[in-house]
């Protein structure tokens, strides 16, 4: 089971930058729409087959997020 809440996550990292998904799907070169259906639906971002492989292992997955330092992309 994917243990994050992939909207409410996107969201808030946008609220922290000071950003808007709008702003973000430009960034990206995709639509806002598409953005926000994709982030709607977890198992578009993580693959539905890799969950049930660790789900079958025994293991939930859980996504953290660490902050890029300045100048490294």
């Amino acid at each position: 089971m994917l243990k994050n809440n992939i909207e409410i996550d996107v969201k808030v990292k946008c609220v922290e930058e000071q950003t808007t998904q709008a702003e973000l799907a430009d960034k990206v070169g995709t639509s806002a729409s598409y953005v926000s259906r994709l982030i709607k639906m977890p198992d578009k971002i993580v693959n539905r087959a890799f969950v049930q492989m660790m789900e079958k292992l025994g293991y939930d997955i859980e996504l953290t997020y660490k902050k890029r330092e300045e100048g490294t992309e």
